[in-house]
């Protein structure tokens, strides 16, 4: 059997839909499973034994320039041309439906299989498909993966199963002797975030930084970033601040680590991915919807009421959490 799943992005999407496939090749172990990804992404795919191939498209160059369509076509059409048996769009919206018809039309019979209108915020797409599956939008991001991903093909995955996983982000190992610690608790601080009201304030981070008497590491990806960093370095001189990481050594440093602290955003749902402590932080967005809850992976939410079909991008609640809620919850874990 050949199946290709498109998930295009984002970083926590695609570890969402990675847990998965630890399964499905257990119970379908002479399966092919490839993934569709956007280039910028593929780095979080790499090395992983459940896939087979990852198939990098960069869709995103569309919008700097249309004529870029017909390049991204030509290259969906030759993926096509592996003739999968089931194509499964996990993503859900319109231009992963479009590619998920694209690759699945060149084989008779395939199924191409993504949400029914009532479960994406995007309905024209479930048009574009054979089998649909309901669940609702607003159920937890790894449920939803679960039903399309593993139920529609007959894989039977339950919430026992994901709690007990085997970690399933993979990489090269690197030496971090300037970044760790072997006589204190190795703690990895994730600045920063997809958007402004999802960026945990820098005084509270230093706040955190200066009462927990642990070996701090901060990470960035960007000047913003970086300049937070920089921040919490100034004004504790303990801290210590990592150089620009690829994803393959941010993988590794978070596999290092005791525990792991930031936003809902990608680096710190990978620290879930890899089996690491870590407690991340919700403002605008839904914590029982975009995590799993575990002795070890816990997570600090504001005050507000999040409707996870309507977000509030003004919803800046995030900065009202208190730095010392999460020292109480990062002493427990570290006990």
């Amino acid at each position: 059997m050949k199946i290709c799943i498109v998930k295009l992005s984002a970083m926590g999407d695609i570890i969402h839909a990675m847990v998965v496939l630890q399964f499905i090749k257990k119970q379908i172990p002479d399966c092919q499973i490839d993934w569709i990804v956007e280039d910028s992404f593929r780095d979080i795919l790499e090395n992983n034994p459940n896939i087979d191939n990852i198939l990098p498209v960069n869709l995103k160059s569309i919008k700097k320039n249309i004529f870029n369509i017909f390049r991204q076509k030509d290259i969906l059409n030759n993926y096509a041309k592996n003739k999968y048996h089931i194509v499964i769009d996990a993503q859900g919206l319109i231009k992963s439906a479009l590619v998920s018809k694209i690759i699945g039309n060149k084989l008779v019979g395939s199924k191409i299989i993504g949400f029914d209108k009532e479960s994406i915020r995007e309905k024209y797409a479930s048009w574009l498909y054979t089998d649909t599956v309901n669940i609702g939008y607003e159920k937890n991001v790894i449920d939803r993966n679960i039903k399309v991903m593993c139920e529609s093909i007959g894989v039977q995955v339950q919430k026992e199963d994901i709690l007990n996983k085997e970690p399933f982000l993979y990489f090269y190992n690197c030496d971090f002797s300037n970044l760790l610690s072997d006589e204190k608790k190795n703690i990895l601080f994730v600045v920063g975030a997809s958007r402004q009201n999802k960026i945990y304030p820098k005084e509270k981070f230093l706040e955190l930084s200066l009462k927990l008497d642990e070996n701090i590491i901060v990470v960035w990806a960007n000047d913003e970033e970086k300049n937070t960093a920089e921040f919490l370095k100034q004004n504790n001189k303990e801290i210590k601040v990592s150089e620009k990481l690829s994803i393959d050594n941010l993988k590794c440093l978070i596999s290092k680590c005791d525990l792991v602290i930031g936003a809902d955003t990608g680096p710190t749902h990978m620290a879930w991915a890899l089996n690491t402590a870590s407690i991340t932080i919700f403002g605008n967005t839904p914590e029982n919807r975009n995590t799993y809850i575990t002795p070890i992976n816990k997570v600090v939410k504001s005050k507000s009421d999040v409707n996870p079909l309507k977000l509030d991008y003004n919803d800046f609640t995030i900065r009202d959490i208190e730095a010392v809620e999460i020292l109480k919850l990062s002493k427990e874990i570290l006990q």
